[in-house]
């Protein structure tokens, strides 16, 4: 991932960056990690998520590191004026235009894709990311990661059997919306190589959060039965769940009926194969509660770092449970560079494994505006009109506090 990659996947294709926070920001992460020029706009008073700490590094928290790197930041105020000439001007060359406005807040300013922009700029592909979308019952208002968690039935499935409905500990619908708009500007650059022209692509939390409900949305479907909370267990699948050993849990997790069996055969209760409770896997998700007392009361005589290596030894998906310290410092991590490091900074790495062109680590994250007179130069302004556009305070490079 450190290595300089002079070829990447989506080398030469410029992206003008307005969001903020996480969804945005992730998706052109990953964008940029694989090549993309990623131009980050950002407000007068900046991406908020600069503020979101302890802990920081140099005034910016770890929050904002973890998701703006492989980018170049200017300041430009959008609601003035000459700051939307700006942003055209930028957009000139530019393949994809990313925002998270309020929907309506683009058409305010004259910038919006079918009044303005898909005529001016047709091969521009214009991704805009928003909590409901501009229309419907919830069109137009705000979305945040665990509101829609709440409101699309995330609440509701998680946490133990009988518990009150409880938020996932990660931003799995601003993150799983990144990844999903990732995916759709992909989808439109390859159509566009086809059709030369470019597309509006409506991208929402609320959408990507529903299309993540599964197996919970199909079950629902077949069965009428609304799904409640199971803890570690699975709803489809038994044994798949956390047990205790004798040192540390571990979860297992056995899909199909052979699974079972090797797993059975490496804890020495081969007797549990052919136990009418447990032959098929309907039986066993049925009997759960029993199925789980008879491997606990194998595994609690058991180290539990040895049984994860020899049922992994078996084929079989079994896993110690892992705080982040060991996450991060773990062997396997290292091997496959998911933490990188480079002076001050030190992060995950990207998931993608490309054979010819990887992803690499070109630029740190940026602190505000750093590069607001280097991108204007770069864009065709000349000296006196970046001066001017900085001293009327439309383009900054210090924010505005």
């Amino acid at each position: 991932m450190l290595d300089q990659v002079a070829t990447s996947a989506l080398s030469g294709k410029l992206v003008i960056d307005l969001t903020r926070v996480l969804g945005g920001p992730y998706c052109t992460q990953i964008l940029g990690d694989h090549g993309a020029e990623i131009v980050k706009i950002e407000p007068p008073k900046g991406d908020e998520t600069r503020d979101w700490g302890p802990p920081f590094h140099e005034e910016d928290s770890a929050y904002y590191i973890g998701v703006n790197r492989n980018k170049r930041s200017m300041g430009l105020d959008l609601t003035q004026g000459p700051g939307q000439q700006v942003l055209l001007q930028l957009l000139e060359n530019a393949d994809i235009l990313i925002e998270n406005f309020k929907p309506g807040t683009m058409e305010k300013w004259g910038l919006g894709y079918e009044e303005v922009l898909r005529a001016r700029f047709p091969k521009l592909i214009h991704c805009r990311v928003s909590g409901f979308g501009g229309d419907g019952p919830m069109g137009g208002f705000p979305g945040y990661d665990a509101i829609i968690q709440a409101m699309a039935g995330w609440f509701s499935i998680n946490g133990e059997k009988g518990s009150e409905p409880t938020r996932l500990g990660l931003a799995g619908v601003d993150m799983g919306t990144g990844l999903y708009s990732a995916i759709a500007i992909l989808l439109a650059l390859a159509e566009r190589e086809h059709s030369g022209q470019g597309q509006y692509l409506d991208m929402t939390l609320y959408d990507c959060a529903v299309s993540l409900m599964h197996p919970h949305i199909p079950n629902y479907n077949y069965s009428g039965k609304i799904p409640g909370p199971t803890g570690n267990a699975h709803p489809n699948i038994s044994p798949y769940d956390t047990f205790r050993t004798k040192t540390v849990d571990v979860f297992i997790g056995a899909g199909n009926d052979g699974a079972y069996a090797k797993m059975c055969r490496a804890l020495g209760r081969a007797e549990l194969i052919d136990d009418p409770r447990f032959i098929k896997n309907i039986n066993r998700v049925e009997h759960r509660a029993e199925l789980k007392v008879e491997i606990e009361t194998s595994l609690m005589r058991i180290d539990g770092h040895e049984i994860c290596e020899t049922l992994a030894k078996a084929g079989l998906a079994v896993g110690p449970i892992h705080n982040t310290q060991q996450v991060v410092d773990h062997p396997h991590t290292h091997h496959r560079q998911m933490t990188i490091e480079k002076d001050w900074y030190k992060m995950t790495g990207t998931p993608i494994k490309m054979s010819r062109t990887p992803g690499s680590l070109k630029r740190l994250p940026p602190k505000y505006g750093e590069h607001s007179t280097e991108l204007l130069t770069e864009f065709g302004f000349s000296s006196a009109q970046i001066k001017d556009l900085i001293d009327k305070g439309v383009v900054l490079t210090q924010r505005r506090r």
